[in-house]
């Protein structure tokens, strides 16, 4: 295809294919940001385990990403997301029977099902870009799934509220899980229609280092600061929110649910243009400026309970992790070789999700025996230390300017 003649409507069918599928399959997330911790905080034994439904399907989605890319590498993409798209459905069906019969560890139990569907499909991604073959395609391509991704942050909540009370269950929310699961078939009908593009990669003969060397970079070490503390924040703050405002502060669930729609939304809107700010500008300066964007956000969260400052603290929250994670991710070419990419991509992922879920874990607890603005002051030194990995890096991009200028 001739980049000249590129547009939206000459895209793939794969592309379209996977842009539908990401809609219909990622509404699941959002659906359980909103109502995830409020179910938890009516069936939980004990209220500091509210967020445990949450966490467990965070824990779950970093536990299975190695082994799902693993798998991929041996069976295609098609038939590795096919194998996501069937614990999805497993998982909210499971989820159903659980509010049906009210019953907390089956929902758990669930939970984990749909954290395994998150590490298989979101290598959707990867599936549609290697169904383009220019840098311009690929940029469209992922520009496309990034608004994907805004349509299935606000039919999530809308899918929760519409189900509350569609099915009758003691804690309600049982025909939400059901109309979810709907998707995920029709999803899995729709995703007969992709076309496998899998292919045997290259053997790479040259020998990779081992970890311990790899992981000794500074841009590594940075890269890992910033995706760690984007997500850390981003899930301690995001999972009580909800909880906080229906629980604690009398707000009701309608308001909560456009809160949470207009953070996911802040999370996936800037992706359109970051690439281009760090181009521009370095990703030094993004990396700060969304460190910055966070305090601003400790500063709204802590200025007041009503719905403008959740609002205002959560669509800075979501900017905030934007340019943390994508700045984190983009630095991770800049310390592998070819060899060693999985492995480093793989720890990378690891730690970034063992982060997010002990952000979602301890959520709950601090929520509930300290009280929120404690919450908001436990993540000062977490935005600190990306402060500083900002700063750090751009010394580094400035040494790297001054060493080609010199050269």
């Amino acid at each position: 295809m001739n980049e000249r003649d590129m547009s939206l409507a000459k895209l793939p069918k794969n592309v379209w294919v996977i842009a539908i599928c990401q809609i219909l399959s990622f509404t699941g997330a959002p659906l359980m940001i909103l109502i995830g911790g409020i179910l938890g905080a009516a069936m939980a034994p004990l209220s500091t385990l509210s967020t445990l439904p949450i966490t467990a399907s965070i824990v779950s989605t970093a536990t299975f990403t190695i082994p799902a890319v693993l798998l991929m590498q041996r069976i295609g993409r098609k038939k590795g997301i096919y194998i996501g798209f069937v614990a999805a459905l497993m998982g909210y069906l499971l989820a159903f029977g659980a509010t049906l019969i009210g019953n907390f560890w089956l929902l758990i139990g669930a939970t984990v099902f749909m954290g395994i569907n998150i590490a298989f499909t979101q290598q959707m991604r990867f599936a549609a870009i290697e169904s383009v073959g220019t840098q311009k395609e690929i940029n469209i391509v992922l520009s496309l799934l990034m608004v994907c991704g805004i349509f299935a942050a606000f039919i999530g909540p809308e899918l929760g509220m519409l189900g509350e009370n569609l099915i009758e269950s003691p804690y309600g929310f049982a025909g939400s899980f059901l109309l979810v699961a709907g998707l995920i078939v029709l999803a899995m009908i729709v995703f007969s229609q992709y076309e496998e593009t899998f292919k045997e990669q290259e053997e790479i003969k040259e020998e990779p280092r081992k970890l311990v060397e790899v992981v000794k970079s500074p841009y590594f070490k940075i890269a890992i600061i910033a995706s760690a503390v984007g997500y850390a924040v981003m899930s301690l703050v995001m999972t009580a929110t909800p909880v906080n405002m229906t629980q604690f502060c009398g707000i009701s669930l309608n308001s909560s649910k456009v809160v949470i729609q207009v953070h996911i939304a802040s999370m996936f809107l800037p992706s359109l243009f970051t690439g281009v700010l760090m181009n521009r500008f370095g990703m030094g300066k993004i990396l700060l400026t969304g460190s910055l964007i966070y305090l601003g956000m400790m500063l709204f969260a802590l200025s007041g309970e009503e719905v403008v400052h959740f609002s205002s603290s959560l669509i800075l929250l979501g900017v905030g992790w934007n340019f943390l994670f994508i700045t984190g991710t983009a630095l991770l070419p800049k310390v592998y070789k070819p060899s060693e990419r999985f492995k480093t991509q793989g720890t990378h992922d690891f730690v970034v999700f063992g982060c997010q879920a002990a952000g979602s874990l301890g959520a709950g607890w601090l929520l509930y025996s300290f009280g929120w603005n404690t919450l908001i002051w436990i993540c000062l030194p977490m935005v600190i230390l990306a402060v500083g990995a900002g700063v750090w890096l751009i010394r580094l991009e400035k040494r790297m300017t001054n060493h080609q200028k010199n050269s």
